[in-house]
């Protein structure tokens, strides 16, 4: 009996732990981060960034001015824009490793909206006119767009957060297997984890992130960054939130726990 009340408490904590709080993209050092460039971040036209602009391994970054960067500094293959980088990977690898919830594959996002989830493509991801995404009221509500390979919004085309409950949204990832395209006058929210290359057309806006591993990040009269990104690089707002390690860390935890319980009723 008292090891059946062990097994039911710790799948009770398990299942308390809601998966939003749980299923984490761990941005790291990332995170400081408006634009991240593997080879280099080019800028055409009065583009503003908030956060910091780096780019490693390569070292050019050029347009600034006239572009502005806002609450940070510019990082040219130095140590933290060599850490930014290697955290990418980590949260690039998190993201594309979650399990699909919805395989959107061959469909338009253009006119849906969707609730918290994974949800993914094969290949390439489309996006023409208004996407939805409702929070449902959850702050945590993650959202995680794995692309196999091109992300390509039109111009003019939108994503709305709605139901966010005022806060600011930071659970956001658009995981792209190659490389991601803003049409003109479109406008993103969620952070931009590519392989390759982001390259935003005139006028393009994200609330998020463009973080590229390997290839360029190219701008032209944009407006980039997460409201996360306070001045000086902030910490995304909202309450803490748990990843992966530290899920499986309370996993083993619960599971010694349980373990020593059933022995120690087994005397």
């Amino acid at each position: 009996m008292k090891q059946t009340h062990a097994t039911v408490l710790i799948l009770f904590v398990l299942i308390a732990i809601p998966f939003s709080a749980v299923a984490q993209v761990p941005l790291g050092t990332a995170q400081n981060f408006g634009v991240l460039a593997g080879s280099t971040a080019t800028n055409t036209g009065p583009t503003v960034v908030t956060g910091q602009v780096g780019v490693s391994p390569g070292s050019a970054v050029t347009g600034f001015p006239p572009g502005v960067v806002v609450g940070g500094s510019i990082h040219s293959n130095d140590s933290v824009a060599m850490l930014a980088q290697n955290d990418l990977t980590i949260a690039y690898n998190a993201a594309a490793g979650l399990p699909c919830g919805t395989d959107l594959t061959g469909q338009n996002l253009g006119g849906m909206t969707l609730t918290p989830g994974v949800y993914c493509f094969a290949s390439s991801a489309f996006l023409t006119g208004g996407l939805t995404l409702n929070m449902q009221g959850n702050p945590n509500a993650l959202f995680v767009f794995q692309i196999g390979s091109t992300l390509t919004t039109a111009s003019g085309s939108t994503v709305l957060l709605i139901n966010n409950a005022g806060v600011c949204p930071t659970n956001v990832f658009w995981q792209v297997g190659s490389s991601a395209t803003l049409g003109t006058t479109s406008s993103l929210q969620g952070d931009i984890l590519a392989l390759t290359s982001i390259t935003l057309t005139t006028g393009a806006t994200t609330s998020g992130r463009t973080l590229a591993r390997n290839g360029a990040v190219t701008l032209d009269s944009n407006t980039v960054g997460s409201c996360s990104l306070v001045p000086g690089g902030g910490a995304p707002a909202g309450g803490p939130t748990l990843d992966w390690i530290g899920l499986a860390a309370l996993t083993i935890l619960l599971a010694v726990a349980g373990l020593f319980v059933m022995n120690r009723s087994s005397i």
